[in-house]
C-alpha cells in the first residue's frame, strides 16, 4: 500500500464529495488487487513447496512493525507512488534487514521519473541497474533467459502491448554490497495483469506463463538468497 503521487496517472479519486483515503483502497496500489494476488498465491502453492496463504496481505508501512513479518512484498502502478519520509525510512530498513520488494506495471519516461522520486530517496547510494541474464534470480526455479514484454489486459484491448513510450521491457534491480538483489522491477511490463487474467481465455497464455514463472523465481530467490 502507498500514498498517491499528486501527478499520478490516476491522481483524482473522490467518494461522496471527498478525496479517497489511500489506506481504504480505490487508488493505484489496489490495481489488480485482489484477483492477481490470489491467482498468484494458487500458482505459487502448486508450483513450489512453499506453504502459501490463500489470501493476500495488504501491507501498510505506517502500521507499526507489521512489514517485518513479510519477507516478500509486491507493488504495482509504481509511477503513481509517493512515500512519506517515515515510510521511506521504514522501507529502507526493511530491505536492509533482508526483505525483498518486487515492483511492477509502470511505463515510459514520465512514470519512471515519478517512480524514481521515491526510489532514489530509499537508496540514494545504490543505483538501479539492468539485471543480467545470468543472475540467479532468473534461474532459481525456471531458466528465464528468454523474457519478453508482458502486456496488460487493458493494452491488448487497445491492440497494442504498451503505453506511453514504454515499448521496450526492462528487468531492473537494486543490489546490496554482497551482490544480493533487494529490489526487482519489471519496467514496461504488467506482470500483475498476467496473474489477474490467467484464468481468462481471452488473455494469451504465453503472457501468464512468463509472468507467473518470473513471480515464482522472485519469491524463491527472496526466501533462499
Amino acid at each position: 500500500m502507498y500514498p498517491q503521487h499528486p501527478h499520478a496517472r490516476y491522481g483524482r479519486y473522490f467518494r461522496f464529495g471527498g478525496k479517497i483515503d489511500w489506506r481504504e483502497g480505490g487508488t493505484s496500489w489496489s490495481q489488480d488487487y485482489p484477483r492477481a494476488d490470489r491467482h498468484f498465491a494458487v500458482a505459487l502453492r502448486r508450483l513450489t513447496r512453499i506453504d502459501v496463504r490463500s489470501v493476500e496481505q495488504p501491507v501498510n508501512l505506517d502500521d507499526g512493525d507489521d512489514v517485518y513479518n513479510w519477507p516478500w512484498l509486491c507493488a504495482g502502478e509504481m509511477g503513481d507512488w509517493k512515500l512519506t519520509d517515515a515510510q521511506i525510512e521504514k522501507l529502507r530498513d526493511y530491505l536492509s534487514r533482508g526483505g525483498f520488494l518486487m515492483l511492477d506495471d509502470f511505463w515510459g519516461t514520465e512514470e519512471w521519473e515519478r517512480f524514481n522520486e521515491t526510489m532514489r530517496l530509499v537508496f540514494p547510494d545504490r543505483p538501479v541497474v539492468e539485471i543480467d541474464d545470468a543472475d540467479a534470480i532468473f534461474h532459481t526455479v525456471y531458466d528465464l533467459d528468454d523474457r519478453y514484454q508482458v502486456p496488460g489486459e487493458w493494452a491488448l484491448r487497445r491492440g497494442t502491448t504498451y503505453r506511453n513510450d514504454g515499448a521496450t521491457p526492462h528487468w531492473r534491480g537494486i543490489y546490496d554490497d554482497r551482490g544480493h538483489l533487494l529490489v526487482a522491477m519489471s519496467f514496461n511490463s504488467d506482470l500483475g495483469d498476467s496473474w489477474e487474467w490467467a484464468d481468462d481465455p481471452g488473455y494469451p497464455e504465453k503472457y501468464s506463463a512468463l509472468g507467473i514463472r518470473i513471480g515464482v523465481n522472485y519469491v524463491v530467490y527472496a526466501l533462499t538468497h
